[in-house]
């Protein structure tokens, strides 16, 4: 991999992953109870050998700076690193400066790539920030190298009905993208449909965002400033005069970019045989491993659950939900299908006798919830959505798609109700 970098692309503002991207960047967005998004696409960048990483950010960048910098630290005699790369101010002529934000995904590389000159490559592999898949990278350059191709995208087979979600690649039988629509409309499937090996029927191949590019065919491309976006304006651009290669992969991979498929996807990992496994004895996701005790459970009902270090629970009954770090948990409390995102400090011992501890106080429910860290909730508190709302907004939640998001820090007053 000595030729190669890699970019991942931690997005703007994460307003579909809101409040959870209230303070932080959607690469910085926990997961799983104990790691981060972005350790996702870092440990399978480490695991290909591409240990040249840039990780470009345009919005609260300093939650994840901290976490890079906490956790990556790469042999002082080989060439790895990881560095945060923010929107900047630039100079653009006439003592004129460039403050504009990044306004798409190849837009941010083009902006970026003054910064990407000062390595040594000639492939590029760029990754989604905001992603939850296990993928062998090396076999994708592998197959970009033999193909000899300008670009190599990753495509997942889906069902005709999420097509509407996705870029939907065309490929001929050699693997090449002939045709490519974003976002199609029902009756244009019909002239996307390709055929693909052990696929009964046609099959639609949707773009995962993850591509693999030559340096040469990238540098052209971006000189048009026009082309902001990778899926929407230089990919079917490069058809007619570069070749662009599908790479097919056929495990789990989902886009944990909204509420809900965050809220489901955290959830889908408490099963006994979960659809990703953090488990994997060859290929585990990295992450910083904070200095904590083990977690003490007393006389509690625990059910389908991640509970990670460091954590108090009392008598509680848990089912379905993830406990991420440092959770505390008061007596007679009941969590259902829920994620509690934890805390980065342990409450002091001088804190106002009057004040909400950190954690979740007792004789509360919790249901269908997201939790952010650092929350002050207090007892006997109902947060379950009992009117079924689908959207709002308050000083203290949120309410995304039904579920109920108490954000970073907040504090929830004993007896709330929502």
């Amino acid at each position: 991999m000595d030729d190669s970098i890699a970019v991942i692309l931690g997005g703007g503002r994460g307003t579909r992953l809101s409040p959870l991207t209230r303070y932080r960047s959607k690469p910085a967005v926990p997961i799983a109870g104990s790691y981060r998004l972005v350790d996702v696409a870092v440990s399978n960048c480490i695991h290909a050998g591409l240990r040249r990483i840039f990780v470009i950010t345009q919005y609260e960048s300093e939650s994840l700076n901290r976490h890079i910098t906490d956790t990556y630290a790469f042999d002082a005699f080989s060439e790895g690193f990881i560095r945060i790369l923010a929107a900047e101010q630039t100079e653009i002529g006439d003592g004129k400066a460039d403050s504009d934000w990044f306004r798409g995904t190849a837009d941010a590389i083009r902006k970026c790539m003054k910064h990407l000159r000062r390595e040594r490559w000639s492939k590029l592999a760029v990754l989604s920030g905001d992603q939850l898949y296990r993928m062998s990278l090396t076999q994708m350059l592998e197959g970009h190298r033999e193909k000899n191709a300008d670009a190599t995208v990753a495509m997942k087979v889906v069902p005709a009905e999420a097509t509407s979600a996705f870029g939907i690649m065309k490929v001929d039988d050699s693997g090449r993208v002939v045709h490519f629509e974003e976002k199609p409309k029902a009756d244009r499937l019909r002239h996307l449909a390709s055929k693909v090996p052990g696929v009964n029927g046609p099959a639609f191949l949707a773009s995962m965002g993850i591509y693999v590019f030559e340096r040469a065919a990238l540098e052209s491309v971006l000189e048009n400033e026009g082309h902001t976006d990778f899926g929407r304006h230089v990919l079917p651009g490069m058809l007619s005069h570069k070749r662009v290669q599908a790479f097919l992969y056929d495990g789990y991979w989902e886009d944990v970019g909204t509420i809900r498929s965050y809220f489901d996807a955290n959830l889908a990992l408490t099963s006994p045989e979960p659809p990703f496994s953090f488990y994997h004895p060859y290929c585990p996701i990295y992450t910083q491993r904070p200095f904590l005790a083990p977690s003490i459970i007393h006389a509690s009902r625990i059910d389908d659950a991640l509970v990670a270090d460091g954590c108090f629970l009392d008598r509680v009954d848990i089912q379905q939900a993830v406990v991420g770090i440092r959770m505390r948990i008061g007596s007679g409390t009941q969590i259902r299908r829920s994620l509690l995102l934890g805390a980065d400090y342990y409450e002091l011992p001088n804190r106002q006798e009057d004040a909400i501890p950190l954690g979740i106080g007792a004789n509360s429910v919790i249901e269908n919830a997201i939790v952010d860290k650092n929350a002050h909730i207090g007892k006997n508190v109902r947060i379950v959505n009992e009117r079924a709302v689908k959207e709002a907004e308050n000083s203290f939640y949120a309410i995304r798609e039904g579920i109920v998001v108490v954000p970073k820090g907040a504090i929830v007053p004993d007896g709330t109700r929502i």
